[in-house]
């Protein structure tokens, strides 16, 4: 396993409309693990594959439990790792594999929820989203699945599937609050 770089706006990769898998081998398995501990390294609760520069039809998801305390901790045992200190993470909750997912039935009843992204770091805005969605997905076997998922799992299933569109939740708001969150941004990267 190995943690990718994750893309950043406003690098164009993250405007590419991703493809569909078709291929359920070895290296869509090291993938996904590479994702995972991307997304945990990162603190997220969820990845597109676009976001660390693979166009694929591809997310992982785990809402951890809501402790934003939980700091990694440095481990001193030797795991094997010739030495070196090793990182736990915060109790991993429930990871899901969603590929090529489809949203089958979003509800007309919206709810509002304060979103942020890994490729847009330190930025949060409130955006709406239909409260629940039924998804259609694919297992790392090619088997398919449906589900209704609801709260903050179908907030998330569905900024993710943005990402495999080529939109960010900065793309559902306004342009003046867009515009103040990108410019907020690169404050924040300047002051960096």
């Amino acid at each position: 396993m190995a943690i990718r770089e994750i893309l950043e706006v406003p690098d164009p990769r993250l405007k590419t409309v991703s493809e569909p898998v078709t291929a359920f081998d070895d290296d869509l398995k090291t993938l996904v693990d590479d994702m995972f501990e991307t997304m945990y390294a990162a603190n997220g609760i969820g990845l597109a594959a676009i976001q660390v520069g693979v166009p694929k039809r591809l997310l992982v998801i785990d809402l951890q439990p809501e402790d934003t305390d939980a700091e990694p901790e440095e481990c001193g045992h030797d795991h094997g790792h010739g030495g070196h200190s090793h990182v736990h993470y915060p109790t991993k909750n429930e990871p899901r594999i969603f590929v090529n997912p489809e949203i089958l039935d979003p509800a007309e009843e919206l709810s509002s929820y304060q979103e942020g992204c890994l490729s847009v770091p330190d930025i949060y805005a409130d955006v709406d989203r239909p409260m629940t969605c039924r998804v259609r997905w694919q297992d790392m076997d090619g088997n398919t699945h449906e589900e209704d998922l609801e709260g903050l799992m179908a907030v998330c299933i569905q900024h993710e599937m943005d990402h495999l569109e080529g939109i960010l939740f900065i793309d559902h708001l306004s342009r003046l609050k867009r515009n103040m969150a990108l410019k907020k941004l690169r404050k924040l990267r300047e002051a960096a």
